[in-house]
């Protein structure tokens, strides 16, 4: 039975594919900039995560990596579907893929979010850091 499901789901979307109805879907996706400011020299890289509210801070859908430069980055995230969307960075030092935590679990890396969020004692809700994302996007980033 679950061949049939993906079966039945790959013909439906190839229907609607050869009919048009998947391209204005496609189209309003939009690439969203991100400068991200803060960087502490040219050492690894800044990773940028663009999440909704069910992933933030988890893994999220939309995520882009570049060389590090010292004092400011610029990152595009490419095929972000128009919504609420959060928007967070770090400057991966050790280019090991993830944000170094010290034993308590405060991050040893700088990172930041979307809205300047700041949390009091964590990370910021998905809210105070939420934006709107539409065509041409541009987000700022300070890294802390």
């Amino acid at each position: 039975m679950k061949w049939l499901a993906g079966g039945m789901k790959s013909g439906i979307m190839k229907c609607l594919a050869s009919a048009g109805l998947l391209l204005p879907l496609a189209a309003m996706a939009a690439d969203v900039e991100v400068h991200v400011s803060g960087v502490a020299g040219a050492t690894g890289k800044v990773n940028v995560a663009v999440c909704d509210r069910e992933h933030f801070l988890k893994q999220c859908a939309y995520s882009a990596s570049v060389p590090a430069r010292a004092g400011a980055t610029v990152a595009v995230v490419r095929g972000v579907p128009p919504g609420r969307w959060a928007v967070l960075a770090y400057q991966d030092e050790n280019a090991n893929g993830e944000l170094d935590r010290n034993l308590v679990g405060i991050p040893r890396e700088n990172y930041g979010f979307s809205r300047a969020a700041r949390g009091r004692f964590g990370p910021p809700t998905f809210d105070d850091a939420a934006i709107e994302v539409g065509e041409g996007a541009v987000v700022a980033v300070e890294l802390h």
